[in-house]
């Protein structure tokens, strides 16, 4: 018998109300079949769709989120299945609502001594070019409240910053923040438990690690091993999982963060939900260590909890 079949009914969360549904139904998708490959008694369910509730009613043992952005990592979920009594996997209430908010995070992180790039908080009565003189060009423009790269631009010039503030802030119907630009290369730090899992270097082209770039094309590389010395990695590693902890996350996700020119880290954000689709970084850090798609799906599963 599958070890798989301990779990009991699962749901796997998927879809949702979010501007990530697309990729939320593709990383649910995955994450169902992998399920159901080791046995589990998995079912897909869409909260845009059906009643929290329902959970309960047709008696749901545990729950697999694999939602993304607003309502699904943002620790309201998390809030309602806590009231419901049923585990779930990843990060609790307060961890997954630092974490969907960079502003807090970096005030978070800035408060442990932790590097993270400096920013401002923007308003649409700013002095552009004070906040670039502060800033430095290039810089980046980003909603403070959405994930995936959603709302993100590269400002290279005072009169684009306007239109950069206007996409962040308008569109995503949050707060922007703008953040000093590091010029070098990215990585990515997952976590599964408490490990931090080989580290993947991102080249996206021409720099640009936008949420095309990121889900649909296949022009980025991910390279893994990352290629760094040993002894760099490991601390990176190390630092990523204190800046996960900080936050309060839990369970697994992935930290995000650059090495400017003279090698110094900064940390960028967490991701208390990342993505499962065919191009997600997680199950590509697994695979270095030897753990398959679907073994991590199980993994994951298994640190379901409830509080």
């Amino acid at each position: 018998m599958s070890r798989g079949m301990n779990f009991g009914k699962v749901a796997v969360l998927l879809g949702g109300k979010s501007a990530e549904r697309e990729v939320s139904i593709m990383s649910g998708t995955g994450v169902l079949r992998a399920l159901r490959s080791n046995g589990v008694d998995a079912h897909a369910f869409d909260p845009a769709e059906r009643d929290l509730i329902e959970l309960k009613r047709e008696g749901f043992a545990r729950c697999f989120i694999a939602l993304h952005g607003r309502g699904g990592e943002d620790g309201t979920l998390q809030g309602a299945l806590e009231v419901l009594g049923i585990p779930y996997t990843g990060s609790g209430v307060m961890g997954s609502a630092i974490g969907m908010d960079k502003w807090r995070t970096k005030m978070i992180w800035v408060a442990g001594g932790l590097p993270t790039p400096r920013y401002r908080i923007l308003s649409a009565s700013d002095d552009w070019n004070e906040i670039a003189r502060d800033l430095g060009l290039p810089l980046i423009v980003k909603p403070a409240n959405e994930g995936s790269t959603l709302g993100l631009t590269r400002v290279t010039a005072v009169p684009q910053l306007a239109a950069a503030y206007e996409l962040a802030a308008n569109k995503y119907h949050d707060l922007a923040l703008a953040e000093q630009y590091i010029d070098g290369p990215e990585y990515t730090a997952s976590i599964l438990g408490d490990t931090a899992l080989p580290l993947i270097r991102i080249e996206a082209p021409q720099g640009n690690y936008d949420y095309q770039n990121k889900y649909f094309t296949d022009d980025t590389k991910y390279l893994c091993p990352c290629g760094l010395a040993v002894e760099q990695e490991e601390a990176l590693k190390a630092l990523a999982l204190e800046a996960f902890r900080l936050v309060g996350c839990a369970g697994w996700g992935r930290v995000d963060l650059m090495l400017d020119a003279q090698s110094e880290p900064w940390l960028l954000e967490v991701n208390t939900s990342p993505g499962m689709t065919g191009h997600s970084l997680v199950p590509m850090a697994a695979r270095a260590v030897g753990l398959s798609y679907e073994d991590l799906c199980v993994k994951i599963l298994e640190g379901a909890h409830v509080g």
